[in-house]
């Protein structure tokens, strides 16, 4: 399994520079960066909306192991109960019904650790769409927005720290 870093470098037009530098930054400074912008601006939202059944059915498939693996690994305590939930959300953010905010806010919970472990996990469940097209705009989509969720993390750690 790639790294952070690695799967974010992948999906995102992104060096490993920028990323520390990102990953590094308060939230609100992060959200506000001309690269987060740009990627989240470049998303094909129509592509997206076009082929959320193709990302529902592979979520539907592949977040439960996800979730097991989430407890029983990781040890994360809250993880949703069926795959319904993180479908709905990702829906909602493509179709601009979800906020940034409210995703970091549900994931708060989650350790830095966790999510850092996680995110390369969850870009991959996209690795087998055949539509090479389609297979790099989810992953994008999802690097994306996991990039924020891991940069919400590191403050919280670095706050808690204090």
């Amino acid at each position: 399994m790639p790294s952070l870093l690695a799967t974010f470098t992948q999906h995102l037009d992104l060096s490993s520079t920028q990323l520390e530098t990102l990953l590094a930054k308060p939230l609100t400074e992060c959200l506000d960066s001309p690269e987060v912008q740009r990627d989240l601006s470049s998303l094909d939202t129509h592509l997206l909306q076009e082929t959320l059944p193709t990302a529902g059915s592979i979520l539907a498939k592949e977040l439960p192991p996800f979730y097991n693996w989430l407890t029983q690994e990781l040890k994360v305590q809250r993880v949703p109960d069926s795959p319904d939930h993180t479908t709905k959300w990702v829906i909602g953010f493509v179709n601009n019904q979800e906020s940034l905010t409210n995703l970091v806010e549900l994931h708060r919970p989650v350790s830095s650790f966790a999510l850092e472990q996680a995110i390369p996990r969850l870009v991959e469940m996209f690795a087998g769409v055949e539509d090479a097209q389609i297979r790099h705009e989810w992953q994008k989509a999802v690097a994306t927005l996991c990039l924020v969720l891991a940069v919400a993390a590191r403050e919280r750690e670095a706050l808690s720290a204090i």
